[in-house]
């Protein structure tokens, strides 16, 4: 039986994949989460053997959480959920540490591969996440966006600002000073090509980085 903690911010999202692998043999959810935040602490909690972890969540992000829980918890394995669409964060999750990918369309037979190869040492990405880091890379930038220039550290930042964060609020979150905050963020505005918040977050929802709904 292959234990596994369930994260995603969104509970009718939750609710469908928890019924997808309610589908999948052999898999039992020990718990479910909100956070990247929250994920660490059940990991700690529940020792699970797999997390299926979302990327974009408020907060620590799911790209952070999973750098933190393979350097935490190294024999769990971290597979990434992420809507069809987000074409930007593959690459950027599987340097993270995680093992696998796939969209959160996928139905019960992707997900036992994805599964069976993960648990077999081996690296998993869906046909469907392939294809689009494919046509990314033909196109000279992953999924021809100027926030794939961006390092991990700078996309968590970044996500979370255009979210409506305040830097001193992300400084709590992801533990380094204000100060550092402010110096990633003019980084970011260099690489992006603006000069304050407000053109960040229109560039972040024209090229996908954040959902204006879920904005705070």
């Amino acid at each position: 039986m292959t234990r596994v903690v369930l994260v995603d911010d969104h509970d009718l999202v939750r609710l469908g994949i928890r019924r997808l692998l309610a589908e999948v043999e052999d898999i039992e959810i020990v718990a479910e989460g909100t956070s990247g935040e929250e994920a660490i602490d059940l990991v700690r909690d529940h020792k699970p053997d797999v997390v299926f972890m979302d990327i974009r969540m408020p907060g620590m992000g799911g790209i952070e959480a999973t750098s933190r829980l393979t350097s935490l918890f190294p024999e769990v394995i971290v597979i990434g959920l992420s809507a069809a669409s987000d074409e930007l964060y593959p690459t950027k999750m599987l340097r993270a540490g995680a093992r696998g990918y796939i969209a959160k369309n996928a139905d019960a037979s992707e997900v036992r591969s994805a599964l069976d190869t993960v648990m077999a040492g081996d690296s998993y990405i869906s046909p469907e996440v392939a294809r689009q880091m494919a046509v990314g890379s033909l196109k000279g930038v992953e999924g021809g966006s100027p926030f794939a220039q961006l390092t991990e550290r700078e996309l968590q930042i970044a996500q979370m600002i255009t979210s409506g964060y305040r830097a001193n609020e992300v400084a709590a979150i992801i533990k380094i000073s204000p100060k550092t905050i402010n110096t990633h963020k003019y980084r970011i505005y260099d690489k992006i090509g603006v000069s304050n918040d407000v053109e960040l977050t229109l560039a972040a929802v024209r090229h996908g980085l954040v959902d204006p709904s879920e904005s705070l």
